[in-house]
């Protein structure tokens, strides 16, 4: 009787157990194989946190490698809602204390400058979220500071940043950023392409309360830092530009200035100064028209020193030479509308001129005269040859090519076609017109305008690393001639005294263009003085422009400018002395 009794508890007994085996069994098949996969992925992103590590944006440096943009280590600080409970542990004085959450709140608030409502907004908006920004794009120093407290919940990423160490120097050509770093203006849209960085990716492990676990950050993909742009520009010879640029334009009330200095031999920008000029670290530093470069973009009617196309032109067809003899009446009709007449800037009668005489006087009238030897597809063919009419080679963003008619188009307007050889009803930029005066120091080679000498890549190669090639436009003859001739303007002319540099030969030009409103020109001005040094033996094209001055409306008010900023670029450039006297060339006859 017993025995049978132990018997069948032992049976009950190894049946209790198999059962529960059998079930644990059961159980255990499910979770390590019919839910194996769901329940790892489920598990992994419990405790797993991927981050993304940031590349750093490339540099943009000038001809001598001064950083102009650069980028910085800015830091997000993140937070996971869902780990944040009613009190927190964190660090104060070195001391590990207990608080309650919303007084640790008001603590990374106060370190960060955030309003504790925006951080507890974030932190509740989705209570159940794994993430959540606080605060984005802090510095090191607030970032340590808030590291320091050891909350549990809060995380950081870092973020890259950029800053322009130059400030407002060269702003309008390097550009900026958006808030959401994205490109918007300048070299860094154009350059995009090389400067951006490509972003890797990383893990690390949690605990189940949500503090990262030591040793456990695993960098999954490498980020690429972005390439370096190389500008053709002299960061410290930009910089003088702009200060002697500020200064005069704000001496004479202008409304705007640009500065332009281009090597000859090789249409390299050495300078391309704007003012007002944006300081790429403060978006409201200049207003929104002028937060552009206006060197490239903003064509305007530039006045004589559009002249020397004209010149240039007609000695190289041989149908002048600088003693070419003219009577230069007070007023011009031949071939205008009835009440149409050309004059000079002064009263005058009869004066009897050479061709120099006409272009060391500036005279509309005798520039108009002479140019009727071309025909209008001659002297259409000759604003084009010379870059007019098409944006530049440097590309910047957003060049304007400028306005010039066509020969059809002036067929039925014989005003613009004579007025035209004399600036006005032609538009150009300052980039254009640095462009002009490149190929006529260059012996009327033109060569392609350039702004960007290339990108180098993290790995040290190089590409877009411009091949310039020259394109003759008139012979060296009529191009050294018309510089010949324009010496007359720098030694006789009303600017002498203000733009001589003893022992240097300059060839130049003034401007005075006037400005169209509502349909028809009328007091405004935008003054010029251009030119090319040493005249014997060019190096350097120079072009200063000034927009609607009020005190000073002639050349006089740019010519300050051009003789400041061809002085610097003789120091920096040790620019050796002419070795010969400029030709007597005769005025009159």
């Amino acid at each position: 009787m017993y025995s049978r009794l132990s018997a069948r508890r032992m049976a009950l007994t190894l049946f209790a157990v198999f059962a529960i085996v059998g079930v644990f069994v059961v159980k255990l098949v499910d979770i390590q194989v019919v839910r194996a996969g769901e329940l790892t992925a489920a598990a992994e992103a419990r405790r797993s946190m991927s981050l993304t590590v940031w590349g750093s944006r490339g540099e943009i440096v000038d001809a001598n490698g001064t950083v102009l943009a650069d980028s910085v280590d800015r830091f997000d600080i993140t937070a996971s809602p869902k780990n944040v409970g009613d009190t927190t542990e964190m660090t104060i004085d070195e001391e590990r204390v207990e608080v309650p959450t919303t007084e640790a709140i008001a603590k990374i608030a106060e370190l960060t400058g955030t309003p504790a409502a925006d951080l507890y907004a974030a932190l509740t908006e989705d209570p159940e979220s794994d993430f959540t920004y606080l605060v984005q794009a802090v510095t090191l120093e607030t970032f340590t500071a808030v590291f320091d407290l050891d909350i549990g919940w809060v995380y950081s990423e870092l973020r890259p940043a950029r800053t322009y160490p130059r400030g407002a120097i060269a702003g309008n050509l390097v550009g900026f950023l958006g808030f959401d770093s994205a490109p918007l203006a300048g070299t860094e849209y154009r350059e995009n392409e090389c400067l951006a960085a490509t972003a890797g990716t990383s893990t690390f492990e949690r605990s189940a309360d949500g503090v990262r676990l030591p040793g456990s950050l695993v960098v999954e993909q490498e980020p690429i830092d972005g390439g370096t742009v190389h500008l053709t520009i002299d960061a410290d010879l930009q910089w003088y530009a702009q200060q002697r640029l500020a200064e005069q334009a704000t001496a004479v009330g202008a409304d705007w200035g640009t500065a332009m200095v281009v090597r000859v031999a090789t249409g390299e920008i050495v300078v391309a100064a704007d003012w007002p000029s944006i300081d790429p670290n403060d978006l409201n530093s200049v207003s929104a028209e002028n937060s552009g470069a206006r060197s490239f973009t903003a064509p305007f009617e530039p006045g004589s020193i559009m002249k020397p196309v004209a010149f240039a032109t007609l000695l190289d067809k041989g149908l002048i030479t600088p003693e070419t003899p003219v009577t230069v009446p007070g007023n011009y009709t031949n071939g205008l509308p009835a009440g149409e007449n050309i004059t000079d800037v002064f009263s005058h009668g009869d004066l009897r001129w050479t061709a120099t005489g006409i272009l060391m006087n500036s005279s509309n009238i005798g520039t108009v005269m002479l140019s009727e030897r071309l025909n209008p597809q001659e002297k259409y063919d000759a604003f084009r040859a010379f870059g007019f009419g098409e944006p530049t080679e440097a590309g910047f963003l957003g060049e304007d090519g400028g306005t010039v008619y066509t020969p059809e188009q002036t067929q039925s307007d014989t005003v613009t076609l004579a007025t035209q050889m004399f600036g006005q009803g032609i538009t150009a930029t300052s980039a254009q017109m640095a462009s002009l005066y490149q190929t006529l120091g260059n012996g009327g080679v033109r060569m392609p305008l350039t702004l960007v000498a290339g990108c180098e890549h993290a790995d040290g190669t190089w590409t877009d690393v411009p091949v310039p090639t020259g394109e003759r436009v008139v012979s060296e003859y009529a191009a050294d001639t018309t510089l010949l001739m324009m010496e007359t303007v720098a030694s006789q002319g009303a600017s002498r005294d203000v733009v001589s540099v003893p022992g240097y030969r300059i060839a130049a030009k003034t401007g005075t263009g006037e400005v169209a409103e509502n349909g028809r020109y009328g007091s405004e001005r935008i003054v010029s003085y251009a030119g090319v040094f040493p005249a014997d033996n060019p190096e350097y094209a120079i072009v200063v422009t000034l927009g609607k001055p009020d005190t000073m409306k002639s050349s006089a008010a740019a010519a300050p400018v051009f003789n400041a900023i061809m002085e610097q670029v003789i120091k920096t450039f040790r620019i050796t002395p002419s070795t010969e006297a400029a030709p007597n060339l005769p005025l009159v006859w």
